[in-house]
């Protein structure tokens, strides 16, 4: 079957599309010392809570090619192996990536328990997959992410705890798979555009608006509850709180026309040049506005934020700065520049993943390139163990000596 075939599937694009579920999560991963020093001794932590957006969800693919997987394989299939043998994932479909924020190094550890899809509170998704909130659920032996860190952080010197949260409170995932689902359904004569769709707009009224940051409220405020119950003051430890990154480009920066089924087919980026436009200049703004309005209402002292708005501008998905590597000329991700041309966005991919190592949750996060740009950004938010906040952007060409993006704190 064509791959313009399958894309005309839109039933089932719309059923099984279960695109940018903002991915995250829990108990996590890195090597744990063998000792246990307790808050303000030892070895400091930076320890990650939330979704897909700092889990590292897609952190296995460096760039994109429809060539074949092998071309941007970076981390291969233990990409998200974070059990202490490496040899399977804590909690099923977290995502839990090697390449994911938190492990900053430079003497600092990393424990990652961010979960794939999780919201704010924790629930079981329809495919049975545990997703723990910042919350402190406790039943089974799953438990909460608030939870998680409260019994880490009683037994090790967390310094920072970098949060992303809120994406899914928003039903990100269901957003994007409505706009895709619509521009696969109607001419370009005749577009059905998703920005009015009631799966938009009743995520973007008032109400919901209001309800989600009281809900973000709340888990920021757990996460200060978890770290006072192990014994740490509030002074003696920083949330991170970071926002979301665009992840397209508005329509005068695609490489691809709207017109046809390319723009899905061969990018996949399936937005219609308007919905993208919303995208860009309402609903991202409205999320991030949302998460960093619920930092300020939370009343926590000990605050920082991470905006990383615009981090991805000019190596985004589609966008006519970068492109798939043969498009560029490129047969890996290993060659000198790959990752000056390369999209830093993980493709929108459809029920067409049946056959393959991707996963359909992948979709629109960030990937390998990505995922190091954004630790890049977090290494230079813990300020060498004075944590600040600020703007993270992309700079100069090239790698650091650690293989990281150089990216620029403002």
């Amino acid at each position: 079957m064509s791959k313009l075939t399958r894309l005309h599937q839109t039933r089932t694009v719309r059923t099984l599309l279960a695109v940018a579920a903002l991915a995250i999560s829990t108990l996590a991963i890195t090597t744990v010392p063998a000792h246990a020093d307790g808050p303000g001794s030892g070895a400091p932590w930076v320890v990650s809570l939330g979704d897909s957006y700092i889990s590292g969800e897609a952190g296995r693919w460096a760039g994109n090619s429809n060539a074949g997987e092998s071309h941007i394989d970076a981390l291969g299939s233990t990409a998200y192996y974070d059990n202490a043998s490496n040899t399977a994932e804590t909690i099923t479909r977290c995502h839990r990536s090697h390449t994911a924020e938190a492990y900053i190094g430079g003497g600092v550890n990393g424990l990652n328990l961010a979960c794939s899809g999780a919201k704010t509170t924790t629930f079981t998704d329809s495919s049975g997959n545990f997703k723990p909130g910042l919350d402190f659920y406790n039943s089974g032996g799953k438990q909460g992410q608030a939870l998680m860190l409260q019994n880490f952080a009683a037994s090790h010197n967390v310094k920072m705890v970098a949060v992303s949260i809120g994406g899914n409170n928003f039903n990100f995932a269901g957003i994007v798979t409505d706009c895709v689902a619509d521009f696969l359904d109607s001419p370009t004569w005749w577009p059905d555009y998703c920005y009015d769709d009631s799966t938009v707009t009743s995520q973007m009224s008032s109400s919901n608006i209001a309800a989600v940051k009281a809900q973000v409220v709340t888990a920021l405020q757990n996460v200060r509850t978890a770290m006072r119950n192990a014994g740490y003051s509030d002074s003696s430890w920083t949330l991170e709180l970071q926002n979301y990154p665009s992840p397209i480009p508005n329509s005068t920066g695609f490489r691809y026309s709207q017109s046809g089924f390319t723009r899905q087919s061969t990018g996949g980026c399936g937005f219609w040049d308007q919905d993208a436009n919303y995208a860009n200049n309402t609903l991202l703004p409205t999320i991030d506005n949302t998460i960093f309005g619920a930092a300020t209402a939370s009343g926590l002292t000990n605050v920082k934020t991470l905006n990383l708005a615009t981090v991805f501008n000019g190596r985004r998905l589609c966008e006519n700065t970068v492109g798939l590597l043969e498009e560029k000329g490129l047969t890996s991700w290993t060659q000198p520049g790959a990752v000056n041309t390369s999209e830093w966005v993980n493709q929108i991919r459809t029920v067409s993943t049946a056959t393959s190592d991707y996963y359909i949750q992948e979709s629109l996060h960030p990937n390998y390139w990505g995922e190091l740009a954004l630790r890049n950004c977090l290494r230079q938010a813990w300020n060498a163990g004075t944590p600040k906040s600020g703007a993270c952007v992309r700079g100069a060409n090239g790698l650091t000596t650690l293989g990281e993006p150089q990216m620029t704190l403002q």
